[in-house]
């Protein structure tokens, strides 16, 4: 065993294989170096048997561990050098890599959000009188029309009362008849026909608002809508007032609220916000007569997307945060959307026209901005700096390259100004954001 395989063992495992291929290392460069220099030594070889080489081997001997660690650290630095910063021309074969072919295309400018579903009309059913509840006419959940019954109240005093006032009204109406063909034949005065006049009318006022009191014994819905849930029962005492009776205990049954909610469902709105910074493009495109569509996903495992139209931008911004309100409206036929929830909302404010759209992967991030790998006719790598425009799903609009690039995609990291390139055979192509 020589010297130094007795060294190598000695050292620790972990590192017996490395200071292996260091040594091996130093031994080929030791024979190119021998086959450079023959020719010098050839010629330069009598002045050098002419030095002390006792001096010198002792000097070897004496600092050998000293050399060779020199000669180590030249060796890696160079090898570390050469893998950071290598030559164009001293690149290896050539680099595999996968490019897109850019061409120009129409790309949708997405803006994203959060809303929540509102409804397009709600009406919370409230009394005009104090009165008790006698009949029930809707059920839980129920459609309704405008115009349908929903609860009756105890009506025989009003009744009674609008009965009286509309026989009162009558009776006056046909003293004024009377009193008119008295008046032609002479018998009475004009001021008695006047006086008859005014009781007529009075009398018949007195019974229209006898039945406009009458009428709040009886609650209709005033849109079409489907019912919530009934807070009141048969019996129970409703105020005219904010505060509507439901809390049922052991001793009394109360409630606080509407006697039922009406709640419009189709169609259906969604209210979001916007940041002022995107107002300019949506206001924009807004005046070009078209109403800019949404796209609305409702929670999280939900994969169904509803398409609607935006109804109206609100007409000034909220200064806390910066954003303005936008409500758009949404079919809701199948009644699967509900007011109050979550919402994520696609709205597609703008349209890229002949924009050149690469993947977002494809940009690099270097010291001096942006750049994309380009392949040029000689199936080189060359750097391009780019500014991108827009980016959306890991798409980005870029500008500084043309049509008809191809750009590098995978394996640019392994690419340098000039090096040569092998086409892999999966051509990505770039695909819109939906």
């Amino acid at each position: 065993m020589s010297k130094i395989q007795l060294f190598v063992s000695k050292l620790p495992l972990k590192i017996q294989p490395i200071a292996q291929k260091c040594i091996e290392q130093l031994q080929r460069l030791q024979s190119q170096v021998e086959e450079k220099l023959r020719p010098c030594w050839e010629k330069y070889s009598p002045q050098i048997k002419q030095l002390d080489y006792a001096q010198i081997k002792a000097f070897v001997l004496k600092y050998k561990w000293r050399i060779i660690g020199i000669l180590f650290v030249l060796y890696a630095g160079s090898k570390i050098v050469n893998y950071f910063f290598p030559a164009a021309d001293k690149v290896g074969g050539p680099v595999t890599v996968t490019t897109v072919l850019v061409e120009p295309k129409d790309v949708p400018l997405v803006i994203e959000a959060t809303g929540t579903i509102v409804s397009n009309n709600i009406v919370d059913i409230r009394p005009m009188i104090t009165n008790t509840v006698s009949k029930i006419l809707v059920k839980d959940g129920q459609e309704v029309k405008a115009g349908d019954l929903l609860f009756q109240l105890d009506d025989r005093n009003d009744k009674a009362n609008y009965d009286k006032l509309k026989a009162l009204a009558d009776d006056a109406q046909s003293q004024y008849l009377r009193a008119k063909e008295l008046v032609a034949k002479n018998f009475i005065s004009k001021a008695g026909l006047e006086t008859s006049f005014a009781n007529a009318k009075s009398a018949i006022a007195a019974a229209k608002a006898a039945e406009v009191q009458l009428s709040f014994d009886y609650i209709r819905s005033p849109i079409d809508g489907r019912a919530g849930i009934v807070n009141v029962f048969p019996g129970s005492l409703v105020q005219a007032s904010n505060v509507v009776s439901t809390s049922t205990s052991s001793t009394a049954t109360s409630s606080v609220g509407a006697m039922v909610t009406i709640t419009q469902l189709n169609p259906i709105n969604v209210q979001f916000i916007i940041p002022e910074k995107d107002i300019p493009t949506v206001l924009e495109n807004q005046l070009d007569g078209d109403a800019l569509t949404v796209k609305v996903t409702v929670g999280d495992a939900s994969k169904r997307v509803y398409a609607g139209k935006v109804l109206v931008i609100d007409n000034q911004v909220d200064p806390s945060i910066g954003a303005v309100r936008v409500k758009a409206q949404i079919p809701n036929d199948e009644m699967t959307l509900l007011p109050g929830q979550f919402a994520r909302v696609f709205l597609e404010a703008s349209t890229l026209k002949g924009a050149l759209q690469v993947p977002s992967q494809a940009v690099i991030l270097s010291p001096n901005g942006k750049t994309v790998y380009i392949v040029d006719q000689n199936d080189k790598a060359v750097a391009k700096p780019v500014k991108v425009l827009y980016e959306y799903q890991g798409q980005a609009v870029i500008d500084g390259i043309s049509a008809g690039d191809r750009v590098v995609v995978e394996g640019k990291q392994n690419l340098r100004p000039g090096s040569k390139i092998k086409e892999s055979k999966l051509v990505l192509q770039p695909v819109n954001p939906s």
